[in-house]
């Protein structure tokens, strides 16, 4: 069919339509004289263009047609679309998609709005982007998901679409949580070695308890569930079951969507021991040190964790001598007719390598120079796996980073080279707090304190702190750096100005100290660390009413204001695994004062020592011991204002914090002012709360305290030390550690004030 006039209409679903009108509506090819666009609204024409296989001179043909339809589907702009032609002229006319002007929800409270649109952005379903009939499925879909996530089974969504004018459209969703599906039941067949019960408190996934409403222990998700096989399989793999395996783990939904149990099907198999063990491979002729490294011991059951740590220190001893690819692998050989197995670790360094570079990446505030002086690991130097670990740790415990990786990447062409990139996500170091009060005592008291640990991203610390209640008014200025010189020798300068007027009333007594001083940390190793520091601080008793006899006394020897030059010096060693929740390690602390000029002189210094050891996979005895001493060193009595303060948290639990009595001011009814003298000896018992499953961030613990405190005259004897025992709650809340304690005291003195509730944020012991 000719005529001087050729219109043909292409209308398509997909290529297929496209490719049956094509044939049903042939033309004849024709060259292109002109290209025209009809129908746009939102979308440039040059999109159209570049879009479509036929340009202006070329030759027409019903297979580009079909193309440039198909091609313009693609984009997913276009809601129909056709082609004509007129006498050497094509003809594209598209009708637009609209576009979603607004995307809202209703009946939502599991989740922030922000959080969905984020997950339908995701899919394409977001303000601004072209409209889909069929994003409305994948939607619904993905919002029941995001449901499902949280155990919450019953949810349904109805979505609303609403044209608007300029050919948009408003999407709504209205969503009917309904009730969180819980855990009902969790039962295991085929245990026999070991009790449902005991399997099932190693899960974190339970049936619900008081404490559920914080953990939402009881509400099911896979990724929980996975981790809880996963946890079951080690913990017979570590007891000698070598061949156990899950067989299957079923999760059925009771028909009211409420209720969730949850069985798994297991086979133990049989108990192996461990009859052998034995190297194989190149160790690099230091079998005896690789040998020290093994943890498995012959005769005992197998255990998949020992040779896991095993063939790790192995890969990682290998890498302290460069030899970064090094692999270690534990074959066993099982004899089933005596349930015996002999385990050989084989080793196989590869190739020795060096690093070529050091990269950072994830610091978009933080100054490089502040990550890679940490390092100990250099460019140009021998892979060093122990350097490269240190280095790791050091960059995390600046406490700038929430996550500190590093990767290996090796040097394509250079099979002995390597480059190491340390990728950080950095977290907010600043804190800023304001706070207003009323009590009887202090009246309207305002309080305002700022620190910034990574001032500017130079890794210095700046902080200031002001309180302005009638008893304890404060300024606090100080300023940190870690790094004063090239070798980390820290620099830290304080100022301070504090009032204490212990009784509402401007006629009493009142005490007022102001100093200044500067310290400085020196690294001796990675480990440890010597402070030394010089400093210089007046202290001015304000006459008054109810003012102390120590006080005053001190007044009639050294007059009313009295002033002093401390030198302080100080070490320090931490090898805890963790600063907030630590399980392992020990810390050290020593530090001296020494004032040798002005008014007050004086000596005084303090040892404290922490031990943490792990007593279970979730249990940890944590044991806490110190002492203090201060002495006159001149003709005068030592400074009542340098005296040292016991009770609360912190010290001896259960008593008003700093309300403890030496003998003698407990004989003459005088008020606690604290003593020359100070031990204090805490032992703890930590472990998550019945029903916290294995959140180390909330625990409870028990405790036993004992401290006494002494005048600079009086023996350090235990008939006059304090003691109490308690328990109480341990949490990381987002302000900072958490403790409350519920304490009874062992031994007191009648005079004593005790307090068995207290709370505070900071402590450890």
């Amino acid at each position: 069919m000719k005529s001087s006039s050729r219109k043909v209409r292409f209308a398509t679903v997909g290529g297929l339509l496209a490719f049956l009108i094509q044939n049903a509506w042939a033309v004849d090819p024709f060259p292109v004289k002109d290209i025209r666009v009809e129908g746009l609204q939102r979308v440039e024409a040059g999109t159209v263009f570049a879009s479509i296989p036929v340009r202006v001179g070329d030759t027409y043909t019903d297979e580009k047609a079909a193309a440039s339809i198909r091609a313009l589907f693609a984009l997913g702009l276009f809601k129909d679309v056709r082609i004509e032609s007129n006498n050497g002229v094509v003809v594209v006319i598209v009708e637009e998609r609209p576009n979603v002007a607004d995307v809202d929800f209703s009946g939502n409270r599991e989740f922030d709005k922000d959080v969905l649109k984020r997950a339908l952005r995701d899919i394409g379903l977001a303000d601004g982007r072209p409209f889909d009939k069929a994003l409305v499925d994948r939607a619904e879909q993905e919002l029941k998901r995001q449901y499902i996530s949280k155990s919450m089974y019953a949810v349904e969504i109805v979505t609303t679409v609403t044209p608007i004018e300029r050919n948009r459209v408003n999407v709504s969703f209205a969503v009917t949580e309904g009730e969180v599906a819980k855990i009902s039941e969790i039962s295991f067949v085929g245990n026999k070695s070991f009790s449902s019960s005991t399997l099932r408190g190693l899960f974190d996934s339970d049936t619900g308890n008081w404490l559920s409403w914080y953990t939402k222990s009881n509400r099911y998700t896979r990724t929980k569930l996975n981790a809880d096989v996963e946890t079951l399989r080690s913990y017979y793999l570590a007891r000698g079951f070598l061949e156990f395996k899950v067989d299957s783990t079923q999760v059925a939904i009771s028909p009211d969507k409420k209720d969730i149990v949850i069985t798994l099907s297991m086979t133990e198999g049989e108990q192996f021991a461990v009859s052998n063990i034995k190297l194989a491979g190149n160790f690099l002729g230091k079998e005896a040190e690789f040998q020290s490294l093994v943890t498995i011991k012959a005769g005992e059951p197998y255990n998949a964790t020992d040779v896991a740590q095993t063939t790790k220190a192995f890969t990682d001893y290998f890498a302290n001598f460069g030899y970064a690819f090094a692999r270690a692998e534990a074959r066993t050989e099982i004899d089933r007719t005596t349930n015996r197995v002999e385990i050989t670790l084989v080793g196989e360094p590869s190739r020795r390598v060096y690093v070529r570079r050091i990269n950072v990446a994830g610091n978009d505030r933080t100054r490089d120079e502040v990550i890679r002086r940490e390092f100990r690991q250099l460019e140009a130097a021998w892979y060093d796996g122990e350097k490269i670990r240190l280095s790791r740790n050091r960059v995390d415990r600046l406490g700038y980073f929430t996550n500190v990786g590093i990767d290996t990447q090796e040097v394509a062409g250079a099979p002995d080279q390597v480059d190491l990139t340390i990728t950080v996500v950095e977290k907010p170091t600043g804190s800023i707090s304001l706070g207003a009060g009323v009590s009887s005592a202090d009246g309207l008291g305002l309080s305002f304190g700022f620190k910034q640990e990574n001032a500017f991203g130079s890794g210095n610390s700046l902080g200031i702190e002001v309180n302005t209640s009638k008893s304890n008014r404060t300024l606090v200025l100080s300023t940190s750096d870690p790094y004063f010189t090239d070798d980390g020798v820290s620099r830290t300068f304080d100022l301070y100005q504090r009032t204490s007027r212990p009784y509402d009333n401007t006629s009493t007594y009142a005490i007022e100290t102001t100093g200044i001083g500067v310290r400085f940390g020196v690294p001796f190793n990675d480990s440890d660390t010597v402070f030394f520091g010089l400093g210089a601080d007046k202290t001015r008793i304000i006459p008054g009413t109810l003012l102390p006899t120590v006080y005053q006394d001190y007044a009639n020897e050294f007059g009313y204001s009295a002033t002093a030059v401390p030198l302080t010096i100080g070490w320090s060693r931490d090898t805890r695994d963790s600063a907030l929740v630590p399980s392992t390690g020990q810390v050290i602390r020593t530090n001296g004062e020494w004032s040798v000029g002005g008014d007050m002189r004086y000596v005084r210094g303090t040892v404290q020592f922490q031990q943490f050891l792990p007593v279970s996979r979730r249990v940890t005895a944590a044991f806490n011991s110190e002492l203090s001493i201060g002495a006159a060193t001149g003709s005068g009595s030592y400074p009542v204002f340098k005296n040292y303060y016991l009770g609360g948290l912190g010290s001896v639990r259960g008593f008003e914090q700093g309300s403890l009595t030496t003998a003698a001011q407990r004989a003459a009814s005088l008020t606690a002012t604290g003593g020359a003298k100070k031990v204090v000896f805490n032992a703890e018992l930590l472990s998550p709360l019945p029903g916290g499953g294995n959140d180390r961030t909330l625990r409870g613990f028990t405790f036993v305290d004992a401290g006494g405190i002494y005048a600079p005259n009086e023996a350090i004897q235990l008939s006059e030390m304090r003691a109490s025992y308690g328990i109480g709650i341990s949490w990381i809340s987002p302000v900072g550690p958490l403790r409350l304690a519920l304490s009874r005291p062992l031994s007191k003195f009648d005079a004593d004030k005790m307090q068995s509730i207290q709370f505070q944020i900071g402590t450890t012991f």
